[in-house]
């Protein structure tokens, strides 16, 4: 019988003064990340509440994913800090936009909200 690959992915967290980075890898982000929120000092101590999802990556099958955690994992700080600041500079919260992604796709304006143009 063959083994059904399921979505993974590999992701950064962090706390609120970005002093700790911590990688992962979930098959269920949405779930993992209220966990963290649910149990903050399980994993960690009082002072290292690793609630911010920055950073994720979506990959197709689960030896890929591990073969990304371990890479990344062995990243430094300053090439954890580089991969986050290359999709999210401003460090935001990026668990919020995960659960309503659904809702964002479907949502289709026909012409731009702003335009600069003169």
């Amino acid at each position: 019988m063959k083994k059904v690959e399921t979505k993974r992915f590999v992701f950064i967290v962090t706390d609120r003064n970005r002093n700790n980075l911590h990688v992962g890898l979930s098959s269920n982000i949405i779930k993992t990340m209220d966990f963290y929120r649910l149990m903050p000092n399980l994993f960690f101590d009082a002072g290292k509440q690793l609630t911010n999802l920055v950073y994720f990556e979506e990959l197709s099958t689960e030896t890929a994913a591990e073969i990304r955690f371990k890479i990344i994992n062995r990243f430094t700080r300053a090439q954890k800090e580089k991969i986050v600041r290359s999709v999210n500079s401003d460090w935001i919260d990026l668990t919020n936009a995960l659960k309503y992604d659904g809702i964002n796709k479907r949502v289709a304006f026909a012409q731009p909200l702003l335009s600069f143009a003169s």
